[in-house]
């Protein structure tokens, strides 16, 4: 390994350990959002190796969101890629570990992208602005999928630049074609993990693809065929999914949470309908969100994007890989909703593009390296006055991140919608252990005050503890069923914790 390598290692260990303490001390290991709990619930059903789970008795007193009851089964609405690598960690006992060391392998790729294209300077730059980015720690800490669709998205790109774009002059066939398998492997995994975003990602790649069938010799053409083809293949399985979970595989089972979650224009696509108005407008508010949160450095995360557009002006290969990003930011605009929680997250698989970028704009700024063979400024160079304001400033807004807005950023984070361990707290006491196996039928207010305690059940609803939000109409029917099973039945109000009532307090 070369010195620049072994510094690469170094980051992408360090984004490890980064993205775990986010884990652990930011969200506590535990999910927030609804998207999270559903990639919980789908991994533990998957890690007892089934796909669905038989519906509760009364399943709207066991809300998991965008979990899904139909004909007597139930089931998440998502696809299998990111819950299946999930179900991995749940086995294993290190659910928490599994996006930290993905964030790791994204910086690695990262650099190898940058490496490959630019420079090992522009590869380690953009490993380092992966790795101090709040928008990649905030979504490498949580147990969302976008971590894992960023892994394969940058996998996929430099599998297809070493088929189709050799660093060597003839190409090793074997190698060639190997590269081409896996990159269509790859891509039609991420089309399993987040469907639209595999298309975003694809799209920069099928104009290359069509460009190489019109130019390349025919080895060429029958390998971006074969890419194409394994694509498809593996892309097309989503439709089994669905089969086999709905009964019907053109029934898309996010359909079945909202109907109107569709992506598209017109009535029926969205809360509301969708429009180009409500496109550019979510794009607008999705933005705003990225603008400061992609490298914390205030509203000016974009600011070396321009000269790193201008650097890469005449090099094919750094657009295809720029590309990536501003293809995601299109063909989301036809979903009906924007992103901003967590940064503008639909577009997180194309952040090597920002990031190296941002990097190459740097280095030509700073005179540093830009393409592999560029030799750094000799030292009477190095006095010179603009190599010295360009690494002073970088270093001021590195520093401003570090020290004022990352911190805030994850502060903020912490507790998200109130969730937070010491809701679990009242339920691992000695007294509280023993009251088990209990069902507790909690009285939130809001709905998360019942949401933070699904983290001590299970999907199978066989843990010592299961909760049922209160619905009034089905609490009495619901405490006989499983006083009959067996089971204390409670009831929990999140403002007195640690206090179990046998029946409902009345309201003095």
């Amino acid at each position: 390994m070369s010195r620049a390598d072994k510094l690469a290692l170094l980051l992408s260990l360090l984004a490890v350990l980064a993205a775990y303490l986010v884990t652990t001390q930011v969200f506590e290991s535990m999910p927030h959002i609804e998207d999270e709990m559903a990639y919980v619930w789908q991994a533990e059903v998957l890690a007892e190796g089934h796909l669905t789970t038989p519906s509760p008795p009364h399943p709207k007193s066991f809300l998991v969101p965008f979990v899904v009851d139909l004909d007597g089964q139930r089931f998440s609405k998502y696809p299998l890629g990111w819950p299946a690598l999930l179900a991995a960690g749940v086995a294993l006992g290190v659910r928490g570990l599994v996006n930290p060391l993905l964030a790791g392998l994204a910086v690695w790729l990262t650099y190898l992208l940058g490496k490959r294209v630019f420079s090992e300077a522009v590869g380690l730059l953009a490993a380092f602005l992966t790795l101090i980015s709040p928008f990649f720690l905030m979504l490498s800490g949580s147990l969302l999928s976008h971590s894992f669709g960023l892994v394969l998205s940058a996998a996929f790109a430099l599998t297809w630049l070493d088929s189709f774009c050799p660093e060597q002059e003839p190409p090793s066939p074997r190698r060639a074609w190997l590269a081409a398998v896996v990159a269509g492997l790859l891509l039609g995994l991420l089309a399993h993990t987040r469907p639209l975003t595999a298309v975003g990602v694809a799209l920069p790649f099928a104009v290359h693809g069509l460009y190489l069938l019109v130019k390349g010799n025919g080895n060429t053409r029958w390998r971006v065929l074969t890419t194409g083809a394994i694509t498809l293949a593996l892309a097309l399985l989503l439709f089994a999914w669905q089969y086999a979970l709905t009964g019907d595989a053109l029934t898309n089972p996010y359909t079945l949470w909202w109907t109107y979650d569709k992506v598209g224009f017109g009535e029926g696509y969205g809360r509301y309908g969708h429009s180009l108005t409500l496109a550019w407008s979510n794009l607008k508010v999705s933005l705003r969100a990225g603008v400061s949160d992609l490298f914390g450095w205030a509203k000016l995360s974009w600011l070396f994007l321009p000269f790193g557009l201008w650097a890469i002006r005449r090099d094919r290969l750094g657009w295809l890989l720029s590309s990536v990003f501003f293809s995601l930011v299109l063909v989301h605009l036809a979903y009906w909703i924007g992103s901003w929680l967590f940064g503008p997250r639909y577009y997180f698989e194309g952040l090597y593009s920002l990031t190296l970028l941002t990097a190459a704009g740097i280095a030509w700024l700073a005179g540093w390296p830009l393409k592999r063979g560029d030799e750094w400024p000799r030292p009477e160079r190095r006095r010179k006055v603009r190599p010295l304001l360009v690494t002073a400033l970088v270093t001021l807004l590195v520093a401003s991140n570090l020290l004022l807005y990352l911190p805030t950023r994850l502060v903020s984070m912490h507790g998200l919608y109130g969730i937070e361990r010491a809701q679990l707290v009242p339920f691992q006491t000695p007294e509280a252990q023993a009251l088990t196996p209990a069902l507790i039928i909690v009285h939130p207010d809001p709905w998360t005050d019942y949401g933070g305690l699904l983290e001590l059940q299970n999907a199978t609803l066989d843990s010592p503890f299961i909760f049922a939000i209160s619905r009034r109409g089905d609490n009495a029917a619901l405490a006989a069923l499983y006083a009959d099973a067996g089971r204390a039945v409670y009831h929990y109000y999140p403002d007195e914790p640690g206090r179990f009532y046998i029946s409902p307090r009345t309201t003095p």
